[in-house]
C-alpha cells in the first residue's frame, strides 16, 4: 500500500512535501493533486523511474509524458520557450494549458518516447507547485490511473486504482473536470493537440 502524506491543499506542510520530493528524486512514483485531476510524478530525467511509471499505468511507452513545473524558470530547464509559448504562458499560467515545446537534453528520451518535444504547464494548485519546486526540476503529470481507465480526482480513487504507487500526497479531492488543453508551440504556428479545460477559441484569442 502507498505511503499517505496528508497536506493542506492551500498551504501544504513543508515536511510532507520534502518527503514526497525526496521519493521522486530517489526514483519512486508519487501521486499528487493538480488543479484538474490527480497526477503521477517521477523525475523525467530518470529513465528507470519513467519506465516503472509506464509499467504501473499499463501504458504504452510510445506515448510521451507531460510535465508540471513550479514556474517559468523551471520550464526553461526542461524546454525551449518560443515567442508564441511565452505569450501563451503569460495568458494562461498558472492554469490548465499544456504547451508542447522543444525538449532540452536533460529530459530522458524515455519521457519523450523517442521524440524531441515535451508538453509542460504551470498548474494553479499550491501542492503541485510546491512539489515541483521541492523536487528541483519539472515532474511528470500523467493522470493517476491505469491506462484507459477513468482519471482519479481523489486520493482514495488513486489508491484503489494503483495500489502499487509508492506514495500519495493527499490533499483531498481535486477539482476534477476536463483535463488540461494541450497545444503545440514547438514550430512556427500554434496548433491544437487535445481539447480540454480551456476552449481552443480562447487560446487563439489570447494570441491575437
Amino acid at each position: 500500500m502507498p505511503v499517505m502524506l496528508r497536506v493542506d491543499p492551500r498551504n501544504p506542510e513543508a515536511a510532507a512535501i520534502r518527503e514526497a520530493a525526496q521519493m521522486i528524486r530517489d526514483g519512486l512514483v508519487v501521486a499528487y493533486p493538480t488543479d484538474t485531476l490527480y497526477g503521477l510524478a517521477v523525475d523525467p530525467r530518470n529513465p528507470a523511474a519513467v519506465i516503472r511509471l509506464y509499467a504501473l499505468k499499463g501504458r504504452a511507452d510510445t506515448s510521451a509524458l507531460t510535465l508540471i513545473a513550479a514556474d517559468l524558470a523551471q520550464v526553461r530547464q526542461a524546454a525551449e520557450m518560443s515567442g508564441h509559448a511565452l505569450r501563451l504562458a503569460g495568458a494562461w499560467w498558472p492554469g490548465p494549458l499544456t504547451i508542447v515545446l522543444r525538449a532540452k537534453a536533460a529530459v530522458a528520451r524515455e519521457t519523450l518516447s523517442g521524440g524531441d518535444t515535451v508538453g509542460v504547464r504551470v498548474p494553479d494548485h499550491a501542492v503541485a507547485v510546491a512539489l515541483a519546486r521541492a523536487a528541483g526540476f519539472c515532474i511528470t503529470a500523467t493522470s493517476a490511473n491505469r491506462s484507459g481507465a477513468a482519471a482519479a480526482s481523489a486520493p482514495g480513487a488513486v489508491r484503489d486504482a494503483l495500489p502499487d504507487v509508492d506514495a500519495i500526497v493527499d490533499a483531498g479531492a481535486s477539482p476534477g473536470g476536463a483535463a488540461s488543453t494541450i497545444v503545440s508551440a514547438a514550430a512556427h504556428d500554434v496548433t491544437l493537440v487535445r481539447a480540454g479545460a480551456i476552449a481552443w477559441e480562447r487560446v487563439l484569442r489570447s494570441l491575437s
